[in-house]
């Protein structure tokens, strides 16, 4: 309901300037589906290089939202409840990888896990190779996703009242404790969101990838890359892939806004 006393302008020419935007993003959207056929969509699914770019985009973006909900809500609780004069700079340094480009991100990966990287060397001791296996898919993935659920937490973590905190540590209840029964249900929906964009923006990483990981069908081909390669070979696989991700992308979006009205 409109607030008493607010004017609301009416929609006039407003609407009529708005179209052009909502036309641009709308119409190269819905043109995917209208180019690809039930037929040819079905027809690609049961491609080899398709269905392995799928699986491997599954998998590389779960494990991504796992390692990011075990060692991100730390950085989350850290940036919330132990302030400190470097709390700023860290919270600067979790905001870096979402406006970095991604090829960026791609080259500094390699520079410091390549074979002749600051890390790399160490792994190769071992006889261990990071750059062009899956585990690079999921470590460029989570440098370049793992920052959105960590703000989300963050801001599902700054919503607590002080006092329910101070309440709980005058009953004696630890960190832990108070995480585990305080904190994790209160802020459960921004985990939820954070953990969901996180997963869709792991499963739609390009640059990084291609960078540090390569593009090896069954490897570390995952599904923004076969689009890539399809748009060049077979263009049927690249519009399923596509209609894939955007159905993907919607599911997520929906489901978030679902979550945060739920919670209001």
């Amino acid at each position: 309901m409109p607030k008493s006393g607010f004017l609301h302008p009416k929609a006039g020419g407003w609407q009529i300037l708005a179209l052009p935007l909502i036309l641009f993003i709308l119409l190269p959207i819905l043109a995917i589906f209208f180019e690809l056929s039930s037929f040819d969509f079905f027809a690609s699914l049961q491609q080899r290089q398709a269905l392995e770019a799928i699986r491997l985009s599954m998998v590389t973006s779960l494990t991504t939202v796992a390692i990011t909900l075990i060692f991100g809500t730390p950085v989350a609780y850290l940036l919330i409840f132990q302030k400190s004069r470097f709390s700023h700079v860290l919270d600067t340094l979790i905001d870096l990888p979402t406006i970095l480009p991604p090829a960026v991100a791609g080259i500094a990966l390699l520079i410091v896990f390549g074979r002749q990287g600051l890390a790399g060397q160490i792994f190769n001791v071992f006889g261990i190779s990071i750059p062009f296996t899956s585990a690079a898919v999921v470590m460029a993935q989570t440098f370049i996703a793992a920052p959105l659920y960590i703000k989300a937490a963050a801001i599902g973590f700054s919503n607590i009242e002080g006092e329910l905190l101070k309440s709980a540590a005058l009953d004696g209840a630890d960190s832990w404790q108070m995480f585990r029964y305080l904190i994790l249900p209160i802020s459960w929906t921004a985990i939820l969101s954070g953990s969901i964009m996180t997963w869709a923006r792991a499963l739609g990483e390009f640059g990084a990838t291609i960078i540090f990981a390569g593009n090896l069908p069954g490897r570390t081909q995952t599904m923004p890359l076969a689009i890539y390669i399809g748009f060049e070979v077979d263009m049927k696989v690249a519009l399923t892939l596509s209609a894939i991700l955007i159905l993907i992308s919607f599911l997520v979006l929906v489901s978030i806004k679902f979550a945060l009205r739920k919670s209001t």
